[in-house]
């Protein structure tokens, strides 16, 4: 069966908008949350929930019955699936750091060929879809950059994976040495949105969730950019959640970066 992408794209607009719509009216009561942990720095409060509740009532009525991988209350992959990341940067929420993301894409045979992304408390949005471009919440076509200068990275500690530490910290100090500067915003659906916009020149972390990546690679596709692994594979990082995206000439360089840096 062929999907009509511009009409799925539409879809999960609407359903980040919905789950975004959420997050503001959470965040006006954000000091009387009780946020739970899961793990290592990785918080869970009732405005996670109820802004996933929003997008999944969304994608049950107008989502073609294509099953959802959702961060909060999980669900299945499958030849083709929703991943769905209802608040990205809940620690940045529950601090009062506006930086936080509502992330919805489409992931078919391996590949993110839908993606939405909303920063609910900014007021930004961007949505794409595959052969259709990446467009801003005001319909402007974006693209990654192609900026003068040694570049400006984003990326994203391994907090949560002590065991990534090592890795980790091998490629940033050669990052730190390479590029013009970093930034940590805290939330990688917003990394990777303000990366295709060529906001940042690139974007790398390591073990993110599905539901973080999906959605965010879709765009830096579309905006002309290339995700991999860090390993160049172009699907694995879809599961591992090692992820370097951005445009052509710096993930080439970043990709170069990696393998040097990690060389046995």
């Amino acid at each position: 069966m062929s999907l009509d992408l511009a009409a799925l794209r539409d879809v999960a607009a609407r359903a980040a908008a919905a789950g975004a719509a959420e997050v503001r009216r959470q965040y006006a009561r954000v000091a009387t949350l009780e946020p739970v942990a899961k793990g290592r720095g990785d918080y869970v409060s009732s405005a996670d929930r109820a802004a996933e509740d929003a997008v999944l009532a969304v994608l049950r009525e107008a989502g073609a019955g294509i099953p959802v991988l959702a961060e909060e209350s999980g669900g299945q992959r499958g030849e083709r699936f929703w991943a769905v990341d209802p608040l990205d940067g809940t620690t940045n929420f529950l601090r009062g750091l506006p930086v936080v993301g509502v992330s919805v894409g489409l992931i078919v045979e391996e590949t993110p060929v839908v993606g939405a992304v909303e920063a609910p408390l900014l007021g930004l949005s961007w949505s794409a879809a595959r052969g259709l471009g990446a467009h801003d919440g005001e319909g402007r076509p974006v693209r990654v950059g192609g900026h003068v200068g040694a570049g400006v990275v984003a990326t994203g500690f391994p907090f949560r994976r002590p065991d990534n530490l090592s890795r980790y910290t091998r490629v940033l100090d050669a990052a730190l040495r390479s590029f013009e500067d970093l930034r940590r915003a805290g939330a990688a659906t917003l990394d990777l949105a303000w990366s295709a916009s060529g906001v940042f020149d690139g974007f790398f972390e390591l073990g993110l969730g599905t539901w973080d990546v999906a959605a965010g690679a879709a765009l830096v596709r579309e905006a002309g950019g290339v995700v991999t692994d860090w390993d160049g594979d172009p699907r694995a990082f879809l599961l591992s959640g090692d992820i370097l995206a951005g445009s052509p000439a710096w993930h080439e360089r970043m990709l170069d970066l990696v393998r040097a840096t990690l060389a046995p």
